[in-house]
């Protein structure tokens, strides 16, 4: 079976691939059971809680994330250096994901079938 790659790679909110992204990962579940997600760069701003949106006028959607398990998701991976370059720590994450080196990262983009990005 291939693998399907969702490679999330730019902050939320500021347009609206993130939440597109999400909403195509979960109706994917229903038809690929092996898909892995990844989110490096700036994506790892998808993974933060307490995010408010209100002044934005957009639609909070990190509570989704909380759905993969539901889903059967369960390959989401967070790149450690981009979360080192930008502060962060496995604690302000929304969901706890296994967060693995900037080397693994690439090696599963390498491993994919197909890779969506958002």
């Amino acid at each position: 079976m291939s693998t399907l790659t969702f490679l999330f790679r730019h902050s939320p909110h500021n347009n609206a691939s993130g939440r597109e992204g999400v909403d195509a990962l979960l109706a994917a579940s229903a038809y690929s059971e092996d898909i892995q997600v990844l989110f490096v760069g700036d994506g790892v701003y998808q993974l933060l809680h307490g995010q408010d949106t209100s002044e934005i006028l957009s639609k909070d959607y990190a509570p989704m994330l909380k759905l993969f398990d539901l889903y059967d998701i369960e390959q989401v991976f967070a790149c450690s250096h981009s979360l080192k370059e930008r502060g962060l720590l496995q604690a302000d994450l929304v969901i706890d994901v296994p967060i693995i080196s900037l080397q693994e990262i690439q090696d599963k983009l390498q491993s994919t079938s197909k890779v969506l990005t958002f």
